[in-house]
């Protein structure tokens, strides 16, 4: 009997690419189909008695998967958890996401369909948001961490590195920029400006792509400081499940719930101005939203444990030692 097929991990640089691979080959083929649609999917009208609570209730899409995983799944294993570096990258996170919309909810977007929420109005900058949205971001970001978590600790902790704080102690530094970064957020949100001035559109040209603006920059600002010693310590294949994971819930979500019945909705101003007929004009950032969210969750975390395992001061660990100490 022939033995078992052994296979060499690719180089973390390969790793990233083949998950970009990947979720293009779903992506592009989806894409072209969807453009075959010439008349767009219908919102339902706004009645405050279509969907009683529906966005409060759908929040379990993000909380039974969390209670599940930190309940059942992590303490049945008797996995090890680095919950230092798991609380830091939720207590830098979230407050983040929930800028979104304490600051930008104004110009991004609009909740016609009250009778889908609580009704308990929550304070953000030009006009409160449905208490909702806050918990959203917080079980989001949990969702997305403790899965990322439980994948590379259990189900494919096979291509975790191997020697984790060995690796960290040999980091010299972990700033390092990186340019490919920087240059591809330029590129994206160049990319959607000139999409919303010459092929959105007329009434979708005017105002600036806001939105996906914010997400290439949540994305990509960690990586361009980040991303050259992250690669090595994320778990591709871990991340890559977490990310069709989210994209599956958030498109579930969104596309038949959220968008179509007026739990939420956007402003077209701050929006690229590229929508997706079948699925009631969902703006492409709504695609875009757990990929970034995804992607800038698992650098920050790894960043965060190899701070952590590293035993240096901070400082020393991001910057690297001082000449001569």
């Amino acid at each position: 009997m022939p033995a078992p097929r052994s296979h060499g991990l690719p180089n973390p640089t390969i790793c990233a690419v083949i998950v970009v691979a990947m979720v293009a080959m779903i992506a592009i083929p989806a894409a072209i189909t969807l453009r075959t649609i010439q008349v767009p999917g219908q919102l339902i009208p706004v009645s405050q008695d279509s969907t009683p609570f529906g966005y409060t209730i759908s929040l379990l899409l993000f909380i039974v998967p969390i209670v599940v995983i930190a309940v059942w799944f992590l303490p049945t294993e008797g996995m090890h958890v680095p919950r230092r570096a798991f609380w830091w990258t939720i207590a830098i996170l979230v407050p983040l996401g929930c800028v979104l919309d304490l600051v930008f909810a104004q110009w991004f977007f609009s909740y016609p369909n009250a009778g889908a929420t609580l009704g308990i109005h929550a304070f953000a900058f030009g006009k409160p948001v449905p208490v909702e949205e806050y918990i959203f971001y917080f079980t989001g970001f949990l969702a997305d961490l403790l899965l990322y978590v439980w994948l590379g600790e259990f189900w494919l902790a096979a291509y975790n590195v191997p020697d984790y704080p060995g690796e960290a102690l040999n980091m010299r530094k972990l700033l390092q920029f990186h340019p490919t970064s920087l240059i591809l957020a330029v590129v994206l949100i160049g990319a959607a400006w000139f999409y919303k001035k010459h092929f959105a559109v007329p009434e979708d040209q005017a105002g600036f792509p806001g939105y996906f603006s914010f997400l290439v920059l949540g994305a990509l600002v960690p990586a361009v400081s980040f991303f050259p010693v992250a690669r090595r310590f994320i778990n591709w294949r871990a991340l890559s499940l977490t990310l069709f994971f989210m994209l599956l819930v958030s498109l579930l979500w969104e596309a038949t719930l959220a968008v179509p019945y007026n739990w939420w909705n956007f402003q077209h101003r701050q929006m690229m101005g590229l929508f997706i007929g079948a699925w009631a004009r969902l703006p492409i950032e709504e695609i875009c939203v757990w990929i970034a969210v995804t992607y800038a969750t698992v650098i920050v975390f790894e960043v965060i444990k190899v701070v952590i395992a590293s035993e240096r001061p901070v400082g020393e660990t991001l910057l690297g030692a001082k000449q001569g100490s």
